[in-house]
């Protein structure tokens, strides 16, 4: 018998939510509580805006609209990249970005979106709710008064548009891309000119020719970007992004303020919302993708040598940030051997029938 994937993870956190509440009338009697969301997505990405929409949804409906969160698109309250900031200053309650966004301020907050060679969405989540990780991300976290719940993945990403080819590494020397996090730090050591640009600017930037070469997500949100329209060679993998993690960051004063059943209530949401936007782009991305190469869209897959080069960048990164950074080695060590242990575990279970099937 099938059953409707949406209602049960529903069903589930309700149920979850639930089982903290000791009274049918505690909801009651607690007052209204709002909070402001601010976020990095422009509305039109529903997706990965519609992330914070379900964490929204979720806490509204098992609160009998107690507990509401109103989401904001990126620059409606602040920057899309200054989200982290805004939690922080107290400007809102919380905020729904990518940590990598704000390596600059701590490298080991790249760990809790995705890591260049490093583990694909299942394999985040694994870490994350099973092996250790969240208790890591949220010793990195605490130092700027937030407590951050994942809510929402997009799967391994696409390796971004170029206006021309690039066939070796020492052909992305001096071009300029749009692209964030570690990624766009090893991209920097093999020569490339690295500008960090929110989602809704990229398609300006690479038309206009600010920029040579961009990386969001995939076919599904960069066809509603238009960058189809800007750049004509569609790159894979994301070998930086093989699972990019997104954070729902709460303030921590914001949240120990809540009642123990609205903390209960905002982690199922989280929870879900992180199973539902990897469900939505898997869906999604492969049509959206046969559209874009009916447009005239030319994928070109990343070449040995870059892929080398680009791999052998981020393990002289990895060692110069644990070298300076004792945060980063806090995180690093355990999630390197957790690597190691779970990508050997997918070499026996997972690759050799994905590596057969037609």
């Amino acid at each position: 018998m099938g059953i409707d994937r949406r209602k049960f993870l529903k069903g589930a956190a309700a149920t979850a939510a639930a089982s903290t509440v000791f009274s049918p009338h505690s909801f009651a009697q607690t007052g209204n509580i709002r909070w402001k969301c601010a976020t990095s997505w422009p509305k039109s990405l529903d997706t990965i805006y519609g992330g914070a929409v379900s964490v929204a949804e979720r806490v509204s409906a098992m609160t009998d609209g107690k507990f509401t969160i109103r989401p904001y698109e990126a620059g409606e309250l602040v920057p899309g990249l200054q989200v982290l900031d805004a939690v922080q200053q107290g400007t809102v309650e919380c905020g729904h970005s990518a940590a990598y966004y704000y390596v600059g301020k701590n490298p080991a907050l790249g760990f809790a979106t995705s890591i260049p060679f490093g583990l694909n969405a299942n394999e985040h989540n694994a870490w994350v709710y099973s092996g250790g990780g969240l208790e890591l991300l949220r010793g990195v976290y605490d130092d700027f008064g937030i407590i951050n719940f994942p809510a929402g993945n997009t799967g391994a990403q696409m390796g971004g548009w170029f206006k021309k080819e690039v066939k070796t590494a020492a052909d992305l020397k001096g071009l300029k891309m749009r692209i964030p996090g570690l990624g766009g730090q090893v991209m920097a050591k093999l020569g490339v000119n690295v500008q960090v640009i929110p989602g809704g600017e990229i398609y300006l930037a690479l038309d206009r020719g600010a920029i040579d070469a961009a990386e969001w997500v995939g076919p599904y949100d960069d066809e509603k970007l238009g960058l189809q329209k800007a750049a004509k060679f569609y790159y894979y993998p994301g070998w930086w992004e093989p699972g990019p993690a997104l954070d729902l960051m709460v303030g921590k004063k914001a949240y120990a303020a809540l009642p123990k059943a609205y903390k209960e209530i905002l982690a199922s949401a989280c929870a879900e919302a992180n199973i539902q936007m990897l469900a939505d782009y898997d869906a999604k991305n492969q049509a959206a993708l046969l559209r874009l190469q009916k447009g005239g869209t030319q994928l070109r897959r990343y070449s040995s040598d870059i892929l080398k080069a680009g791999n052998k960048a981020m393990q002289e990164l990895h060692a110069e940030n644990s070298g300076k950074n004792a945060s980063y080695k806090k995180v690093y060590t355990p999630w390197e051997s957790y690597r190691r242990s779970v990508h050997a575990w997918h070499q026996i279970n997972e690759k050799p029938l994905l590596d057969f099937n037609p």
